[in-house]
């Protein structure tokens, strides 16, 4: 099942904050503040990433092979 809309949008959102906050903390904080906020950005778009793998192992029909190889099982 893919992300709903709304969650991705906010996911997008929160996303392109940190990366404003990032721009301003690389300029004025500590390097471990910089390094948390890329963390976090990080982290969502890993989220994202790895709601579309999961939808394409759902999503596959009995005898799909294409880059994932079988499915399980057979």
């Amino acid at each position: 099942m893919a992300l709903s809309k709304s969650v991705e949008e906010s996911l997008n959102d929160a996303e392109s904050a940190l990366r404003n906050a990032l721009a301003f903390a690389a300029r004025q904080e500590k390097p471990f503040i910089c390094n948390g906020i890329a963390e976090m950005i990080s982290k969502i778009d890993q989220m994202k990433t790895v709601d579309e793998i999961f939808d394409k192992l759902e999503n596959r029909k009995e005898g799909d092979s294409g880059l994932w190889g079988p499915r399980f099982g057979q």
